[in-house]
C-alpha cells in the first residue's frame, strides 16, 4: 500500500511531522484557481506498471484505492508522490481532480525539500462535498530544462546562438498558450523575453533576461508539457465540515429535572421536555454536537443495579445500553422519556440553538427486546438451546444479547440500514456507534456505503477503544471519525508522538475524537481530584484535536472512582439517575466556553494535518502549534497540575514562516501579549495550566 513520506533525523524528510515552512513551498489552492492548459495524456500506467515518466508512492491512497480518502469542504490537504525521469531533464507534475458533477480543475505541483527524495506535492482545498477523484500527471518539464542550463551558459556566455535559439523556440509556444488562455500580462511577459533573447547583446544582459522572475512564472504557467504521464484515478471522499471539527457533549436525558422522592424514595424520570435547559446551556457553553446514549426501552431480564450489581431495585432504570423491552426496540422511544413527537420537538430544540444531535447507535439487545422472538437466527443458540449473552470471561453480561450477523445477513444488515433512515427522518445527522470493533468489518462497509449514497450529510463516530489496526480499517471502511487513546497518554512523549501519528500517518482515514471521559472511563489523569489537572486535560484535547468531545460531570470535578485504581465512575450514571446542577459551582464553565470560542476563531484548530510539536527543556511542559494558512496558534501547557512549572520553548520560526527574529503573540486565555523568538521562558501555574497563543505581527 502506498504510504506517506515519514520523516525521522536519519532522513531529512523527517519525524512525521511535515514543516509548517516546508509545506507552504507546496502548492496550496482551491481547485478553482488553478486551471493549467494541460496536453492530453501520452502514456497511462496502473499500480503494477510504470508509465513513460515514473511516478510512485502516490498519497492519499488507501488500499490501493479501494477506499476513498477523506477530506472535508474547505480543508487543506496535501496530495503527494514521488516523481522522477532518467538522465537530468526536468520533470514537472500536475493534480487533475474531477469534481461530483464531473468538472476537472488542474493544480500544479512542486517539488519539496529535499529535493533529492524527488517528493512532489500540492496542498488543494476541495469545497463542496461529495465523491471526487485525483490523478497526477507527470511531464517533461522543457522550460526549466532549459532555464536550468541557460542559467550556467549565459552567465558564461557559452552557446548563445543555440541557446537562444532554443529559448525562441518556447517563447513562441508559451506565447501561443497564453494567447488562447487570455492571460495577457503573461503574454506580454513571454513576447517581451523573446525580443530581448538575441545573441547578440552581452551575454550579461541575455542571462538577466532568461533569469526574470516574472518570466519565470509565466513559462511555469503555459510552457511546454510533453511526455504527460497519467496515474489511475484515486477517490477523495469529501464531507461536510462537521466530520472534521465539533465539540461534544453528552449527557442523559432520563436524569435531566429527575426527581426523587424524600418519602418513598422513587425517583421520577427527566423527559425530553425537561432537556431544554440543558440544551440551552450546551449551545451558551458553544458545543456543536449534543450526544444522548440511548433512549430506547431498558430491557428488565437481568437488568444491572447501581454500580453494575446484578440484581436491580423495582426503581432502578438499568443500563441504556441494554436495548429493548416490551415496549419496543431500537426503533422505539423509552416511555419515561416521552413520545417519538417529544423527541422531534427535543430535536427541534436542538437545531434552533445551533446544535446537532447524535443518537447511540448500539446494535445488542436484552433478553426483552422484539427481536429475540421475532427474529431468533439473530443471535447465537448455545448447545443447551440458551441464547448467548456478552461475556468477557470471567466478567459475564446477561443483560446483553450480542447480535449474530452470519445467520441471516441480509435480514440483519437491512434492518440495521432501516434503523438507521428512520431516526434520520426524525432529524438525527450523527450516530455514535457502540462497539463497532466487535461486529464484521464487512457490515460496516457495507452499511455505511449504503447510507452514504442515499444520506451523505450522516456522520458516524465510532467507539472503538481497540487494536491499532482495528479502529483504523474502520475509519478506513466508513466511519467518520473515532474514539482515541488520548484518554491513556499522559506524559510529554506519549502526547507529542501520539499527536503526530493521528496529524500524519493515519489522517487521510481516521479523524480523533479527543473525549476527555466517558460514562465508562473515569480517567486516572485526574483522579487526584486537583481542578488543574481536569482544566489541562480540557486544554489539551480541545487544541490538540478538531475533534473534542466531554461526558458531564466532568467539568464539575467528578473523578470518585467504584475502586481503587479502576476507571469505573462511582454511583455510575450508566446504572442510575444523576441529576445535575450544570451551574453549580465550582466548576469549569468559563474555560469550556473559552475553549469552544477560541476554537471558532482560529481555522488552524479546526484541523488536523498542519502540526508541528515544538521542543522544551521540561518534560512536564507539552508545546505544539498549529497553522492554517495565515492563522498559526502556539499551544503551551502544562502537565502538572500541582506544581508550578518552567522551562523554555523553542520555535522553529521557518516551520512557522517567520523571517524576522521576533514575532508578537497574544494568549487567548488571558489577554497578555509577549514577543517571542526563537527560544522562549514560560513560567505555568495551576491557576493559569496554558498559554494559547495567536501568532500576530513580525519583527
Amino acid at each position: 500500500m502506498p504510504r506517506r513520506p515519514r520523516f525521522n533525523k536519519k532522513n531529512c524528510w523527517s519525524c512525521p511531522i511535515y514543516s509548517l515552512a516546508r509545506r507552504r513551498t507546496a502548492s496550496v489552492a482551491h481547485v478553482s484557481d488553478l486551471d493549467n492548459v494541460c496536453p492530453s495524456p501520452t502514456t497511462r500506467f496502473d499500480q503494477f506498471k510504470f508509465g513513460r515518466l515514473p511516478i510512485g508512492k502516490v498519497a492519499p491512497v488507501i488500499e490501493h484505492g479501494a477506499y476513498p480518502a477523506k477530506a472535508v469542504e474547505g480543508e487543506q490537504f496535501p496530495i503527494s508522490a514521488r516523481i522522477y525521469r532518467e538522465g537530468h531533464d526536468k520533470v514537472g507534475a500536475t493534480v487533475v481532480l474531477t469534481a461530483p458533477d464531473g468538472q476537472q480543475s488542474h493544480v500544479d505541483m512542486v517539488q519539496i525539500w529535499p529535493e533529492g527524495l524527488d517528493i512532489w506535492q500540492a496542498w488543494v482545498r476541495l469545497d463542496t462535498t461529495g465523491d471526487w477523484t485525483f490523478r497526477i500527471e507527470a511531464w517533461a518539464d522543457d522550460w526549466h530544462t532549459w532555464h536550468h542550463n541557460a542559467d550556467i551558459k549565459l552567465a558564461a556566455g557559452m552557446d548563445l546562438e543555440l541557446v537562444c535559439a532554443e529559448g525562441h523556440d518556447l517563447f513562441v509556444d508559451a506565447l501561443s498558450r497564453a494567447r488562447s488562455a487570455g492571460a495577457d500580462a503573461e503574454a506580454v511577459v513571454i513576447e517581451a523575453a523573446d525580443a530581448g533573447l538575441k545573441p547578440s547583446r552581452p551575454f550579461a544582459e541575455l542571462h538577466r533576461v532568461a533569469m526574470a522572475t516574472d518570466l519565470d512564472a509565466a513559462m511555469t504557467r503555459f510552457g511546454r508539457r510533453r511526455l504527460t504521464t497519467p496515474t489511475v484515478d484515486y477517490p477523495i471522499q469529501v464531507d461536510r465540515k462537521r466530520a472534521l471539527y465539533a465539540s461534544w457533549y453528552e449527557f442523559f436525558p432520563r436524569s435531566q429535572g429527575a426527581t426523587r422522592d424524600p418519602q418513598t424514595g422513587q425517583w421520577r424520570s427527566g423527559t425530553f421536555n425537561d432537556c431544554y435547559p440543558m440544551l440551552e446551556h450546551i449551545a451558551e457553553m458553544g458545543f456543536d454536537v449534543a450526544y444522548v446514549p440511548p433512549i430506547h426501552p431498558v430491557g428488565r431480564q437481568f437488568r444491572k443495579g447501581p454500580n453494575n450489581s446484578l440484581v436491580a431495585g423495582p426503581d432502578d432504570p438499568g443500563s441504556p445500553w441494554a436495548v429493548g423491552g416490551p415496549e419496543g426496540g431500537h426503533d422505539a422511544i423509552h416511555p419515561d422519556l416521552g413520545t417519538i413527537e417529544d423527541f422531534d420537538a427535543f430535536v427541534a430544540k436542538a437545531h434552533s440553538l445551533g446544535l446537532e444531535v447524535a443518537l447511540d447507535f448500539a446494535l445488542q439487545a436484552s433478553p426483552d427486546h422484539p427481536w429475540v422472538t421475532e427474529h431468533p437466527e439473530w443471535f447465537t443458540t448455545r448447545l443447551d438451546g440458551t441464547i448467548a449473552y456478552a461475556e468477557n470471561p470471567p466478567k459475564k453480561y446477561q443483560d446483553i444479547y450480542p447480535i449474530n450477523f452470519d445467520n441471516d445477513p441480509d435480514g440483519m444488515y437491512h434492518e440495521a440500514l432501516r434503523l438507521i433512515e428512520y431516526w434520520v427522518d426524525h432529524g438525527v445527522t450523527i450516530f455514535r456507534v457502540d462497539n463497532p470493533h466487535t461486529k464484521p468489518l464487512e457490515f460496516w462497509d457495507w452499511l455505511t456505503t449504503q447510507v452514504h449514497q442515499t444520506h451523505p450529510e450522516v456522520i458516524f463516530l465510532a467507539e472503538a477503544f481497540s487494536r491499532p489496526e482495528v479502529m483504523q480499517t474502520l475509519g478506513k471502511a466508513g466511519f467518520h471519525m473515532s474514539y482515541t487513546y488520548f484518554t491513556w497518554r499522559f506524559t510529554k512523549k506519549d502526547l507529542g508522538a501520539y499527536l503526530m501519528e493521528l496529524a500524519t500517518e493515519t489522517a487521510d482515514f481516521m479523524r480523533p475524537n479527543f473525549f476527555v471521559n466517558t460514562p465508562d472511563i473515569n480517567p486516572l489523569s485526574v483522579r487526584s481530584g486537583a481542578p488543574a489537572a481536569f482544566a489541562i486535560r480540557m486544554i489539551l484535547a480541545s487544541m490538540m484535536s478538531p475533534l473534542w468531545g466531554i461526558y458531564q460531570g466532568f467539568e464539575q470535578f467528578e473523578f470518585e472512582p467504584l475502586k481503587p485504581g479502576g476507571e469505573e465512575y462511582l454511583n455510575s450514571e450508566k446504572y442510575e439517575y444523576r441529576p445535575r446542577d450544570f451551574n453549580a459551582k465550582p466548576n469549569l464553565n468559563e474555560l469550556m466556553r473559552r475553549l469552544n470560542e477560541i476554537r471558532r476563531e482560529h481555522p488552524a484548530l479546526q484541523q488536523l494535518r498542519r502540526t508541528a510539536v515544538l521542543k522544551t527543556t521540561s518534560d512536564e511542559i507539552f508545546a505544539f502549534a498549529k497553522n492554517d494558512g495565515d492563522d498559526t496558534v502556539i499551544v503551551v501547557c502544562s502537565l502538572n497540575p500541582h506544581e508550578t512549572v518552567s522551562g523554555e520553548v523553542t520555535v522553529d520560526l521557518k516551520d512557522l514562516g517567520i523571517a524576522a527574529e521576533t514575532f508578537d503573540v497574544h494568549d487567548e486565555l488571558t489577554g497578555a501579549d509577549f514577543v517571542w523568538g526563537t527560544r522562549n521562558f514560560v513560567l505555568l501555574d495551576p491557576a493559569r495550566p496554558a498559554h494559547i497563543l495567536t501568532v500576530r505581527a513580525h519583527h
